[in-house]
């Protein structure tokens, strides 16, 4: 199924997407209480996401008593499914092989040689930014605008030193991030926080699809377009160090708390793989999507 945070007369809340996909019913209308997504993941039991699950298998959306609090996707906006993420982004770097080949050869001294183990930074977020939303440029400290399609695991419980085989029972479901990058801030200051962190580089959406709809390894086709343009097109089935090896690794010395953020990391194709590249300008459009979660669209301004 797939979770929306929604905003109405300026009021936000999680909604549940009907099968038509074309309409939505709040939680609250189903007689959940959770106020937002990080209490939702953080409390829900495995009991009421069946029941949501039934909902939607069974169109009982549709009867005479809930059918009222029917929404129109095209009635509401559609925020970031987790608008305020409790913690960093928790992002992997260089984790497709075609990808690390177009960063090295993009600049050799800060993306290339040998990494036998996964590469680890976070990505600092005040609020992500939905799908509609605008990629602020900060043309003002950034000349070298960058694109990154990722999907992103959504941590379900609290995990500690979780073993590779059990990870998954700990995943709640799926996202897709835009890991918008300042490429001479990244490489400027030789660490990636600051080039990753700045306010509006967070798009995130358009839903959470829970993980009972998707294959465990995903095995998802992902891609980008700016402005319509195809530029990534591959599979998550490509990732050098798929989601169990990082839930494993991870949780062995510290916690993964419930709504936990995992961005898996971008296939080729982004802007500095290009030559010349291909920096986002203001007025660019940038689509991002995979399979089964949807699409992720914003404007850069």
């Amino acid at each position: 199924m797939k979770l929306f945070t929604v905003k109405k007369e300026e009021k936000e809340f999680v909604a549940l997407l009907n099968k038509d996909e074309q309409t939505l019913i709040p939680i609250a209308a189903l007689g959940l209480p959770y106020k937002d997504m990080n209490q939702l993941i953080a409390e829900i039991t495995q009991e009421e996401l069946f029941l949501l699950k039934e909902a939607v298998l069974n169109g009982s959306f549709n009867n005479e008593e809930t059918s009222k609090n029917l929404l129109l996707l095209s009635d509401v906006i559609v925020c970031a499914p987790i608008p305020k993420p409790n913690q960093d982004v928790i992002c992997l770097g260089i984790n497709y092989m075609a990808h690390a080949a177009e960063s090295a050869r993009y600049k050799a001294e800060a993306f290339g040689g040998e990494r036998p183990y996964p590469i680890y930074f976070s990505k600092r977020v005040n609020k992500a930014v939905g799908t509609g939303g605008v990629i602020t440029s900060h043309s003002d400290i950034v000349d070298s605008l960058d694109y990154e399609a990722e999907l992103t695991v959504v941590i379900g419980k609290d995990a500690f030193q979780i073993k590779k085989e059990d990870a998954y029972d700990y995943v709640f479901g799926y996202t897709i991030i835009n890991d918008v990058s300042a490429r001479n801030l990244q490489t400027q200051h030789k660490q990636w926080y600051f080039g990753k962190s700045l306010d509006g580089f967070l798009p995130m959406g358009p839903c959470i699809t829970t993980s009972d709809e998707i294959s465990s390894p995903p095995n998802l086709k992902i891609c980008s377009r700016v402005n319509g343009e195809l530029r990534q097109n591959s599979s998550t089935s490509l990732l050098i160090f798929d989601i169990a090896h990082v839930i494993h690794e991870l949780s062995q010395g510290m916690t993964l708390k419930a709504g936990t953020l995992i961005a898996m990391g971008t296939p080729a194709g982004v802007g500095m793989g290009f030559q010349p590249p291909k920096w986002l300008k203001s007025g660019d459009t940038v689509e991002c999507e995979i399979e089964k979660i949807g699409i992720l669209k914003n404007t850069v301004k």
